[in-house]
C-alpha cells in the first residue's frame, strides 16, 4: 500500500490552527471545572463524614456543674492576682484547664462553681471527664443532651493522671465506645466536642500534632495527645474522636496566652481506661511499683553499655528488696522493651508501668553488656507518698522547683566529677526558687542543711527535714566549683 504526502496550503494551515485553538479554549475550562467538581465532592464527602460524627457522638456529650464552699479565710479579691487555672470561677474567660492552686474569695462569694463537660461511656450512666472539674466538690449535676439535668456521683478521682469518673442515674443513655488511642497516628483527623464558654455540644476538627507529650506540668502522668483541633474554655472533660467516632482521649488543656492558639492537649483513652477500670472497682488508683531508678539513653551512650547506639531506657540504680532487684534487673542495664512493646523514653516507661496493678506480672526485655535478656517481673505497688515514679525516677520537687537523679559512677565521668556523690539536677522550672537562686541542669547537690545527700531517696527526706525550717542550704558542685546557697522553699 503507498502513501502519499499531503501538503497543506496557507489557507488550510490557518484554517487547521484556528480549529485547534478553538478546541482548546473550550475544552481547558471544561477539564479544570471537572476537576473542582472532583475536589468539590471530596470535601462533601468529609464534611458529610464530620457530621455524622458528630450527630453520633453528640448525645453522649455533656456538660458537668460542680460546685464547692468556698475557703473560710476569706480577703478582699484582687482582680489581677487570679488563678486562671481553676475552673472554679463565675467567669468562664479566667477558666484554664490546669489543676487548681489555693486561692481566697471575698465573703459574698460563698461557692465556687466550675463549668466543663465530660461523655458518657456506659448505658447505665458512667461518665469520663477530669478531676480538676470534679474533685473536691460538694455537688456535681450534668445536663443531657435532652435537655435533663441530673445529680451525679463522684465514683472517684484521680489527680495524678487528672482522670475522674462520674455516674448519673439513668438507663439506655447514649454513650461514646472507647477506642485504642495506641493506635493513634501522627497526621490522624480528629474531632473535639464539648461546651467551650457554655456553649454546648461545639464541634471543631483538627489533626493529630504529636503523641507522647510530657512535663507539661498538668498532672503528674503525662502522656498527651497534642491537637490542633480547636478547644477552648469549657471543652476541659469532652471527647476527642477518630473518624469512626470512637474516643481517643480526654480533651483536657490548652498551652497558650489564655485561649486556643492550635495547642491542645488530650489524656489518651487507654490511660484513662485503665484509671476508668479502677476508680469503677474500687473508687480509687493502687499503681505498680517496678523500683528502679531510670534516665533517658543518649546519643552515643551506647557504647559505654556494650551495644551500638539505640534507643531504650538507662537504669541508674535499684531499690533494695524491690520488685526489680527480686527480678534480677542491675543497675546500668537498658530497658529495651516492655510487654512486647519498645520503649524509648522514661517517662514512656513510667507510664506504661503505672497502669498496671500491684502483682501483675509484666515481660521485660533488657541488654546487659550488650546481651539482651528476657525477664519476668511481678510488680510491686507504688509507695504512697510518690518519693519515686511507678518507674523509680524521682517526680519534681514542688518546693524547689527542680527535677533530680542519683549521680551514678558512670554519670558522673561523663559529667566530670570525679570522686563526688549526690544528686544531679535534671530539670529546672522557670521562676522556681531553684531558677532564682541561679541552679541549672547538670549541677550536682552533695547537701541540703549539711546533710550528705548521695541518691534520690536520701534527697528527699533532707528536703522534707529541710521544709520544716522553710529553707534549705544546698551545697553545690558545678563546672566552676563548689557553692552554698540559701533558698527559701515554697509553701506547701
Amino acid at each position: 500500500m503507498s502513501m502519499s504526502l499531503v501538503r497543506l496550503g496557507n489557507k488550510q494551515r490557518q484554517f487547521l490552527a484556528f480549529t485547534v485553538f478553538t478546541f482548546l479554549l473550550f475544552a481547558l475550562p471544561v477539564s479544570t471545572s471537572a476537576e473542582d467538581e472532583q475536589s468539590i465532592a471530596a470535601l462533601r464527602r468529609m464534611g458529610k463524614a464530620f457530621a455524622s460524627i458528630a450527630s453520633k457522638a453528640s448525645p453522649a456529650v455533656v456538660g458537668i456543674r460542680a460546685t464547692k464552699a468556698a475557703r473560710g479565710d476569706f480577703q478582699p479579691r484582687d482582680r489581677s492576682s487570679r488563678d486562671p487555672y481553676s475552673p472554679f470561677d463565675e467567669d468562664l474567660f479566667d477558666y484554664f484547664f490546669r489543676r487548681r492552686s489555693p486561692r481566697r474569695y471575698e465573703r459574698e462569694a460563698p461557692r465556687q462553681v466550675a463549668q466543663g463537660s465530660g461523655f458518657v461511656v456506659t448505658a447505665d450512666g458512667y461518665i469520663l471527664t477530669n478531676n480538676h472539674l470534679v474533685g473536691e466538690t460538694e455537688d456535681v449535676s450534668v445536663q443531657l443532651n435532652d435537655g435533663r439535668k441530673l445529680k451525679a456521683k463522684v465514683i472517684g478521682t484521680d489527680p495524678e493522671t487528672d482522670v475522674a469518673v462520674i455516674k448519673v442515674e439513668a438507663e439506655n443513655l447514649p454513650y461514646v465506645e472507647l477506642a485504642n488511642s495506641d493506635m493513634l497516628e501522627v497526621g490522624e483527623w480528629v474531632i473535639a466536642i464539648g461546651n467551650p464558654f457554655g456553649l454546648s455540644h461545639t464541634v471543631t476538627a483538627g489533626i493529630v500534632s504529636a503523641k507522647g507529650r510530657s512535663q507539661i506540668g498538668v498532672a503528674d502522668y503525662e502522656d498527651f495527645i497534642q491537637t490542633d483541633a480547636a478547644i477552648n474554655f469549657g471543652n476541659s472533660g469532652g471527647p476527642l474522636l477518630n473518624l469512626d467516632g470512637k474516643a481517643v482521649g480526654i480533651n483536657t488543656a490548652i498551652i497558650g496566652p489564655g485561649g486556643n492558639v492550635g495547642i491542645g492537649l488530650a489524656i489518651p483513652i487507654n490511660m484513662a481506661r485503665a484509671v476508668y477500670e479502677q476508680l469503677k472497682e474500687n473508687g480509687k488508683v493502687v499503681r505498680g511499683f517496678l523500683g528502679v531508678g531510670i534516665s533517658d539513653l543518649e546519643a552515643g551512650m551506647g557504647e559505654f553499655f556494650g551495644f551500638k547506639d539505640g534507643k531504650g531506657v538507662l537504669v541508674t540504680s535499684v531499690m533494695e528488696d524491690s520488685a526489680a532487684q527480686k527480678a534480677g534487673i542491675e543497675r546500668d542495664d537498658v530497658i529495651v522493651e516492655f510487654e512486647g512493646e519498645p520503649v524509648v523514653t522514661a517517662n514512656e516507661l513510667i507510664n506504661r508501668v503505672a497502669v498496671h496493678k500491684p502483682g501483675s506480672e509484666v515481660e521485660l526485655v533488657v541488654l546487659r553488656e550488650g546481651k539482651r535478656n528476657t525477664v519476668q517481673v511481678v510488680l510491686g505497688k507504688r509507695p504512697q507518698d510518690g518519693t519515686e515514679a511507678a518507674g523509680g525516677r524521682a517526680r519534681p520537687q514542688e518546693q524547689l522547683g527542680l527535677s533530680v537523679q542519683t549521680l551514678t559512677d558512670e554519670l558522673a565521668e561523663r559529667l566530670g566529677y570525679e570522686n563526688v556523690s549526690g544528686v544531679v539536677v535534671t530539670e529546672v522550672g522557670a521562676g522556681s526558687p531553684a531558677d532564682e537562686y541561679g541552679i541549672e541542669p547538670g549541677m550536682v547537690i552533695t547537701e541540703v542543711n549539711r546533710e550528705s545527700v548521695r541518691n534520690v531517696r536520701q534527697f528527699n527526706e533532707a528536703l522534707a527535714k529541710a521544709s520544716e525550717k522553710g529553707k534549705a542550704l544546698l551545697r553545690i558542685r558545678s563546672e566552676e566549683g563548689t557553692s552554698i546557697v540559701l533558698v527559701p522553699l515554697a509553701g506547701e
